[in-house]
């Protein structure tokens, strides 16, 4: 039989996750089996040939619904079912979809902000979308919308694996991304002086070029992403900055920056910049930090100056 579509498998996936805490793998074996799927349909791959269809549509319906609320990811490669998600599942729903989720203020931020083009037409978000006939979108824009629900997901896992990590991880990881865009030099002098301060609200301090001409102070925060960072705190930062004369500063943090402490550093004098979870996994991926090229599309168009005759 044809495996179910992403959406299909929402329902199925979030119930085997209100059982226990479960991975993708498991889900497929019992899905499978439910569905009396035969070897050759278990094993079907992606048209990429990298990934199992069954597994990546279940990837999927689990991370459309945990941009809801209704999934929780405790741990690496994990995933249960969210007080949020056993509440839907008591109103004993015949199915689940995008347009169910759409319900949940969460996921409806998360679809609108990444699946709109610049004169605000839907793009379709499903996977699926990709290689469908669409009459809102250009090919190309299906490849861009494709590719922006593609790094979203990447973020997200990338930001969960960080704060799976530990806290000295997580001061390797600023390293690795802060010689990649250039500072520090080498990564043996960037490690030297980044985390070695220990001074109250500094973490480190890293040369600004390889020449030593400019240092920048660092401060980080791997906070889980409902903890967020105050005004106190980037106050205190700002405090041991004028201590040490120092006009630059970056404050990185895996969650997020609260409103008074982004407007407290606008009209400072020093050069504070903060950096939240959003934006350092766009860094990462940027300059490939914790990332690996997975696969390249060429879009490939017609050369109309091969067919100027002479």
């Amino acid at each position: 039989m044809p495996i179910p579509d992403y959406q299909a498998l929402m329902l199925p996936v979030l119930r085997m996750a209100a059982v226990r805490e479960t991975r993708v793998p498991d889900v497929a074996d019992r899905i499978s089996e439910l569905l009396g799927l035969t070897e050759i349909e278990r094993e079907a791959l992606l048209p990429s040939g990298r990934q199992r269809l069954l597994h990546n549509r279940i990837h999927w319906a689990k991370f459309y619904m945990s941009k809801a609320g209704l999934i929780d990811s405790p741990s690496r490669g994990r995933f249960v079912a969210s007080e949020e998600g056993r509440n839907l599942l008591a109103k004993n729903p015949s199915f689940i979809d995008v347009q169910t989720l759409k319900n949940y203020p969460a996921f409806l931020e998360f679809y609108f902000t990444n699946n709109t083009t610049s004169d605000n037409s839907e793009i379709p978000l499903a996977p699926s979308s990709v290689v469908e006939v669409s009459n809102v979108a250009t090919p190309e824009e299906q490849i861009d919308s494709a590719q922006t629900v593609l790094h979203q997901a990447l973020k997200t896992d990338l930001l969960q694996r960080i704060l799976a990590q530990s806290p000295a991880f997580f001061e390797r990881a600023i390293v690795d991304l802060l010689v990649s865009m250039g500072y520090g030099g080498s990564h043996e002098d960037a490690a030297r002086r980044l985390g070695k301060t220990g001074d109250g609200g500094v973490d480190g301090v890293i040369d600004e070029d390889r020449l030593g001409l400019d240092r920048i102070y660092v401060q980080a925060k791997r906070y889980a992403p409902h903890i967020g960072v105050g005004r106190p705190e980037v106050q205190a930062f700002v405090g041991s900055l004028v201590g040490f004369g120092a006009a630059k500063g970056v404050f990185v943090t895996t969650s997020s920056f609260s409103m008074p402490a982004t407007d407290f550093v606008r009209h400072l004098p020093q050069r504070i910049v903060l950096i939240d979870g959003d934006r350092l996994a766009d860094l990462m991926i940027e300059h490939g930090v914790g990332v690996r090229v997975a696969r390249t599309i060429e879009v490939k168009r017609l050369d109309e100056d091969f067919f100027i005759e002479d």
